[in-house]
């Protein structure tokens, strides 16, 4: 008897065959690329931040701290989002 979560991946499976194709080397390497290269931009944008971060903190603008954290927040899913993307587009081969 298979369980609810081994029939959804059957469906999944045959909705999409080739969502289970082995990735090339190729395409390993250009997803080594893109991990790089999207570690890179949130490295940028949380020392960038964490600059203004420490600003507001010596000011003791204790709302613009919320918003910044906020802000850092946001913006790590946003990169994370936009580097998924752009490795499933690598994977589906497009």
């Amino acid at each position: 008897m298979k369980s609810a979560y081994e029939l959804a991946m059957d469906r999944l499976a045959k909705s999409d065959p080739s969502a289970g194709a082995p990735v090339t080397a190729e395409k390993k390497t250009r997803l080594a690329e893109l991990d790089q290269l999207y570690k890179g931009k949130l490295a940028e944008r949380e020392i960038f931040l964490k600059q203004q971060l420490n600003q507001v903190l010596v000011e003791r603008k204790a709302d613009e701290v919320a918003k910044i954290r906020e802000q850092m927040a946001s913006e790590r899913i946003r990169i994370e989002e936009e580097r998924d993307a752009e490795k499933e587009k690598v994977r589906r081969g497009k």
